[in-house]
C-alpha cells in the first residue's frame, strides 16, 4: 500500500513526465496513521524518511521525475491522471 503526492506534472516537447514522492507501508493502517500526520501538518518527507519501507523512503519518498509506463500501473494511474492535482495526497492505493 502506498500513499502519493504529485510534485510537478510536466510537458515538453510532445511528452508528460511527473516529479512524485511516495509512502510505503504494509498495512492500511499504518498507511492511514502516516497519512493523518501528513494532513496534520508534517512534511511528506519526514514522514517518509520515518515510515517507509521503500529504499525511497530515506530520500523523503522522491521517485525522480519519470514518463508513462516508467513505473508501476498504479503508480502511473495516479501520476499521470488528469484529474489528480498538484500537491494533493492521493492514497492508499
Amino acid at each position: 500500500l502506498a500513499i502519493f503526492t504529485l510534485k510537478a506534472l510536466l510537458r515538453g516537447s510532445g511528452r508528460k513526465s511527473c516529479k512524485a514522492r511516495h509512502i510505503v507501508m504494509k498495512t492500511e493502517v499504518e498507511i492511514e496513521k502516516a497519512k493523518a500526520r501528513i494532513e496534520g501538518g508534517e512534511e511528506f518527507a519526514v514522514v517518509a524518511r520515518e515510515c517507509s519501507t521503500c529504499p525511497s523512503g530515506k530520500d523523503g519518498g522522491s521517485l525522480g521525475t519519470f514518463g508513462p509506463e516508467q513505473m508501476a500501473p498504479a503508480v502511473d494511474r495516479v501520476c499521470f491522471d488528469p484529474s489528480t492535482k498538484v500537491g494533493e495526497l492521493i492514497g492508499p492505493v
